[in-house]
């Protein structure tokens, strides 16, 4: 699930998203972001940035991720030199908390949806 050369997840509105049968674990940095794990494999499963209204779910939790399409790609500074994406923005690493908010609405507009 997790060894790639990507790390693909969602931004998911925090309301939307809850855990429904365990209890996930803080994995390797207990600072901001908080990365969860399971608790049993200690996959990464999902990320709560503080103060951002979302979590950032691994596309490959999803029961149907044959939707999923790359939207915004980061730390392209640590990218394999082969690797490449579609993504519609690229940056370094994260995009500047003031962009979140432009990102979001964008995506909104113009992004996949499940099937």
């Amino acid at each position: 699930m997790s060894a790639s050369a990507f790390s693909l997840s969602l931004a998911i509105p925090s309301a939307g998203f809850a855990v429904k049968t365990g209890e996930p674990v803080i994995g390797g940095l207990h600072g901001n972001p908080r990365h969860f794990h399971c608790p049993h494999c200690l996959s990464w499963m999902f990320t709560r940035p503080d103060g951002l209204d979302f979590v950032n779910v691994r596309s490959t939790l999803l029961d149907d991720s044959r939707w999923v399409t790359s939207y915004i790609e980061t730390y392209t500074s640590e990218k394999l030199p082969w690797a490449s994406s579609p993504a519609v923005h690229t940056y370094e690493a994260f995009p500047p908390r003031e962009a979140y908010g432009v990102l979001i609405a964008e995506f909104a507009k113009s992004a996949a949806r499940p099937g």
